[in-house]
């Protein structure tokens, strides 16, 4: 009998807000992401199960790193904040690109799961995005469209955050007690130990999207 997780990756997209209002947390965004490559490459098994892109977002999105093999690269890009906060571009970024990775993927014999995005902004957003994200989210119309995980620090709203989740557990907001900076630090801690374990899953034969609540956030569903 073959091995059921042969060849099955995990695409994730760590899409991270990269408005000006990020600009004094610009290390703590650039430690989580260390952090994140760091983790994985300590999980040899789950790092062959993921390929990952970075994409920052502000005015327009920048894709920081595409979609790679962690285990193929010395360290990830860093983040650089400036520009107003625009979801609306990030989505439409998405909507293009993650076909096309899907279709890269099965192009090396690859078998793909549904991609995973992070989502993680601090403010309220400058734009009409909710057209571009019904068309990201739309399976009839986008095989692979993924599973999305939005989480809110800062500034965030908690009712603009659970919209954006594609089902309302995958949306968290932070705690008014914690700070940005850690806020951002338990974001990347989580976003570590579910990559970690959706690919331990995928290696074990049994497919399953793990998403942990980050330390100090509550669910955005909440103010809904």
């Amino acid at each position: 009998m073959g091995d059921p997780s042969r060849g099955v990756v995990l695409p994730v997209y760590v899409a991270a807000d990269e408005s000006s209002s990020m600009q004094p947390y610009t290390h703590d965004l650039n430690m989580g992401l260390a952090a994140l490559h760091a983790a994985l490459l300590g999980e040899p098994m789950a790092a062959s199960k993921v390929r990952m892109a970075v994409v920052g977002f502000a005015d327009m999105p920048v894709l920081r790193l595409p979609l790679t093999d962690l285990r193929d690269v010395e360290a990830l890009p860093e983040l650089q904040p400036m520009g107003m906060t625009c979801y609306g571009t990030l989505f439409d970024f998405l909507r293009e690109q993650i076909p096309h990775d899907v279709v890269s993927l099965r192009a090396e014999s690859l078998r793909v799961v549904r991609p995973v995005v992070f989502f993680m902004t601090d403010g309220m957003p400058t734009d009409d995005w909710q057209p571009a994200y019904r068309r990201l989210t739309d399976r009839q119309a986008l095989p692979a469209a993924p599973h999305i995980i939005a989480c809110g620090i800062g500034g965030a709203d908690a009712s603009v955050v659970a919209d954006i989740a594609s089902v309302p557990e995958f949306g968290f907001i932070a705690r008014e007690t914690v700070d940005l900076g850690s806020a951002i630090g338990r974001f990347f801690s989580s976003l570590t130990r579910s990559v970690v374990a959706s690919a331990t899953s995928i290696a074990a034969g049994i497919p399953e999207l793990v998403v942990e609540r980050p330390e100090g956030f509550r669910l955005a569903i909440d103010e809904v």
